[in-house]
């Protein structure tokens, strides 16, 4: 026996032959794909034709593991999964490390990418190029991914192959005979797909003698195990039993155990450079792994593998109980919530007209609508969320920065400099006959048209600058609305800029409702505010006395509505007589109504606050 590091070797089996023929063997490789252009299907497709799962265990998108994600059609959480498959004498090792599609998990999917070596490129054959295709070809380019072309759906009746592969051609200047055609559906192509994964892309690279460097890409709770942590190692070797650290945390834990990812977690005594699989430490509290850091030993640290970033919430919103008996609940709930979805967060909020709440930070909209989903099937709890929005910068006159997430934060406007709202570069792809619609909807939106261009004759791809607190609302509804569906739509967040951001209050008789207030742009304050006193005049039921709904920014009233007051008919019993008689009675009911008015409280009725939420 030989010793080479920490590890032990057969003396008739050179121990560097040993190696090379380990890490040989291994391929690392993700699918990216527009949201329904079958990636989930193709993912199927592979592991049935690998028999990776028997024919008991197969159903559709099986690595989509919950409700939510089979009946939206899109990847939520990242999974992976370990394949084997025959080729020329050899028994190669190929995991697939699926990747979420939508915009909103971007950092999830980089983090997926920086695991891979390689990507297949996945691109409807009826559907052509979106625009979040191309944004994560990008993320895999700048991870030197080798990139294999695949063209999906090519048994279906409007597949527009010629142009589709004219596309691709343009996009990443490969060869016509690179790119492959497969149906995910019926199976067409599968083997193909699996003999360019083994030919094309590389083997991992890395040293086994290195101190171990293990990138986390994804974690998930279980109830008895706590926290499964999954990783792809890019140096050293990693062992039951070592002591790890997390590099970014400092936390140093025990392996419980470690192994690889096939349908079910199979566990093995030791995981090596190139290898993906989980590892499970015994970790019950969420924030302690974080996505993008780094494993490695404790006894011998390594340094943290580059691209690690803390998750950043891009829009706000509070998340308020129904029936305020139940917000203990409610924290349990979010608790849980967490441990699952890392990328969420929030703290304790109070309104005067919902009572204790969360205030929480979402990646975006899709992110927010999946939480509340979750909170509702999952937990069984039925929940209030108030009108999303933005995280702005306030600096203020002694040069502070003040981030505001919530418009209670607002600092006072005489003690504010400026402030900076958050920008995004907007990507749409389209048909030319949308062309002015979309300019139409950007620019009413702020937006400045920074770049058109045509992918294809019958594509056109507009890239706007845009700020993200106009396209949280009802921005891509619009958008599909009138591209009559034919828009794809992706943005990245390109930093903060100066502008003329204003907090509105809503007053019921000069009493100001915590929960309305708005932060928004000057120029449509007035607009906004009046449409949101014409929708309380409309659902606040009238009162003894007259209630005077206003907005206001600062001390500067900008809409106004009156709800009047219920009066008896109190002259109804003067059968003619003096007119004194009658404005007697008249001035005595008008002091009634001022005192009452004074000593009034108006309440919101739940009905009335939701629709001012959902207004338009």
């Amino acid at each position: 026996m030989v010793s080479l590091g920490n590890s032990t070797f057969r003396r008739d089996f050179p121990p560097v032959t040993y190696l090379c023929s380990l890490m040989k063997y291994i391929r690392n490789f993700c699918i990216i794909a527009h949201i329904d252009h079958g990636k989930s299907t193709l993912a199927d497709r592979l592991l049935e034709h690998t028999k990776t799962i028997g024919e008991r265990d197969m159903m559709n998108q099986v690595l989509d593991d919950m409700d939510l994600e089979r009946e939206k059609g899109i990847t939520i959480k990242s999974h992976a999964i370990q394949i084997n498959y025959p080729y020329k004498g050899e028994i190669y090792t190929l995991n697939l490390i699926d990747t979420p599609g939508h915009v909103d998990f971007s950092y999830e999917v980089s983090r997926a990418l920086a695991a891979c070596e390689g990507a297949l490129l996945l691109v409807d054959a009826s559907q052509g190029i979106q625009a979040q295709t191309i944004s994560n070809l990008y993320l895999a380019i700048d991870n030197n991914l080798e990139i294999i072309p695949v063209i999906n759906k090519i048994d279906m009746d409007g597949a527009k192959i010629p142009e589709v592969t004219d596309q691709i051609l343009d996009l990443i200047g490969c060869k016509q005979e690179d790119i492959l055609l497969a149906s995910g559906k019926s199976g067409i192509g599968i083997e193909e797909i699996l003999m360019a994964i083994i030919e094309r892309i590389p083997a991992p690279s890395g040293s086994y003698d290195a101190p171990l460097q293990a990138l986390i890409f994804d974690s998930v709770f279980n109830s008895f195990r706590g926290i499964i942590v999954y990783y792809r190692i890019m140096n050293g070797i990693l062992r039951k039993g070592d002591k790890i650290r997390m590099v970014a945390s400092g936390q140093d834990y025990f392996a419980d155990e470690v192994g690889v990812l096939k349908l079910t977690m199979t566990p093995k005594t030791e995981m090596k450079a190139g290898d993906v699989g989980y590892i499970i430490t015994g970790i019950k509290n969420a924030k302690e792994v974080k996505v993008g850091d780094t494993i490695t030993l404790a006894n011998n640290p390594g340094l943290m593998i580059n691209g690690f970033e803390e998750v950043k919430p891009m829009v706000f919103a509070g998340i308020f109980p129904v029936n305020t008996d139940e917000f203990e609940v409610l924290r349990d709930c979010m608790d849980k919530l967490q441990l699952n979805d890392a990328s969420l967060t929030f703290e304790l909020e109070t309104s005067q007209a919902l009572g204790f709440g969360f205030r929480c930070g979402f990646l975006g909209l899709l992110h927010m609508e999946i939480v509340q989903e979750r909170l509702e099937r999952e937990f069984n709890q039925t929940v209030i969320t108030t009108v999303p929005n933005v995280s702005f910068i306030a600096y203020t006159t002694r040069g502070e920065k003040i981030t505001v997430n919530n418009p209670v934060e607002m600092p006072d406007p005489v003690k504010i400099d400026r402030i900076e709202e958050p920008f995004i570069k907007a990507q749409i792809i389209t048909l030319p006959d949308y062309i002015g619609n979309i300019m139409t909807l950007c620019l009413g939106k702020r937006g400045m048209l920074i770049n058109q261009s045509y992918l294809t004759p019958t594509r056109v791809e507009l890239i706007f600058e845009m700020p993200l607190t106009e396209i949280v609302f009802d921005f891509y509804d619009k958008l599909k609305s009138s591209t009559r569906g034919y828009a794809s739509f992706d943005y990245s967040p390109i930093g903060f800029r100066d502008a003329d951001i204003v907090k509105m209050d809503i007053m019921l008789n000069a009493e100001k409702v915590d929960a309305l207030s708005a932060l928004i742009h000057r120029s449509r304050a007035q607009e906004f505010g009046r449409k949101l006193c014409e929708k309380l005049k409309e659902l606040l039921p009238r009162q003894q006395f007259q209630i005077a709904i206003q907005a206001a920014i600062g001390a500067k009233v900008i809409a106004r509505e009156n709800i009047s007051a219920m009066r008896k008919d109190v002259t109804a019993k003067c059968y003619g007589g003096d007119i004194s008689r009658k404005r007697k009675l008249l001035e005595k009911q008008k002091e009634g109504k001022r005192r009452m008015r004074q000593i009034g409280n108006v309440e919101i009725p739940q009905e009335a606050f939701l629709a001012v939420l959902k207004l338009d």
